[in-house]
């Protein structure tokens, strides 16, 4: 069985960060395994507290896993201060990972901060150069390239600064978007952009970290880079699309419900 390690933060409600991305990894069929960077008092609604693990818990936690279960892709997500991610760059270094999918989170979905501001300079120098795809949504690819974003034209010149500046594939992530859901893939000096129909779910909590778990997931099965992407965003608009909810809380709820559920059982043999 293929096997992928997410680096991230924990949600306690379960939506996303570690939880998300573990739920995901299952549904698409890997083994996977979790690295710590925080723990987090959040739910649907907001976040209200961030723990941060030590760099030398991290290492450490890092350095078991390799040594023990090599994973065949990575994906990173949270890390919230400089000196993780520089934990993260050089372990991911030593060990020599492959298949590395960096979710640059900086503002969850209910607008809270996640990462600080000088860590997004840590980011761009040790960790981005080590990606093989990067998976921004839009206000955080105006952050890493420095443009503005207002159109597709906008995000194509966004996905190649940031690809030319730091040496990845960039899957800038459309949500944000007014009139669509698309994404674009830069990668090999090529753009390519793949369709998307916007569902109207309140339920998107989460959604990045899942999307950027299900292409880790798929390139550790071996899938070539579009594939990979096009599965994933497969996966996701199925869970969407089942509009399933959860609980009675006054926010809405956490959409990973849906991975659990019914459109999990379609993708239990892939």
């Amino acid at each position: 069985m293929k096997t992928a390690l997410t680096i991230a933060g924990s949600d306690c409600s379960g939506g996303a960060g570690i939880q998300a991305d573990l739920k995901t990894m299952t549904m698409n069929g890997v083994y996977g395994m979790s690295a710590i960077t925080a723990l987090t008092a959040q739910n649907t609604t907001g976040v209200t507290g961030i723990m941060e693990v030590s760099p030398d818990f991290l290492r450490q936690q890092l350095d078991m896993i390799f040594a023990d279960i090599p994973p065949d892709a990575v994906k990173i997500g949270m890390v919230s201060s400089g000196a993780l991610i520089a934990v993260i760059a050089q372990a991911l270094t030593h060990w020599r990972a492959r298949h590395i999918v960096v979710d640059p989170v900086m503002v969850a979905t209910s607008g809270s901060a996640l990462m600080e501001t000088e860590a997004v300079s840590v980011l761009k120098e040790k960790l981005l150069p080590m990606a093989d795809l990067v998976t921004p949504n839009i206000p955080e690819a105006e952050v890493l390239s420095g443009l503005t974003i207002r159109g597709r034209e906008d995000m194509e010149q966004a996905a190649k600064a940031i690809a030319q500046a730091h040496g990845c594939a960039v899957l800038l992530k459309g949500g944000h978007s007014v009139s669509d859901a698309d994404d674009l893939l830069y990668a090999g000096g090529q753009a390519r952009w793949f369709q998307g129909k916007r569902i109207h779910n309140p339920n998107t909590h989460g959604t990045g970290c899942t999307l950027s778990s299900a292409i880790a997931a798929n390139l550790a099965k071996g899938f070539p880079m579009e594939e990979a992407i096009r599965r994933a965003k497969d996966y996701i608009s199925g869970a969407l699309a089942a509009m399933l909810d959860l609980g009675k809380g006054s926010g809405p709820m956490a959409h990973n419900f849906a991975l659990c559920g019914t459109f999990a059982e379609e993708h239990r043999s892939v």
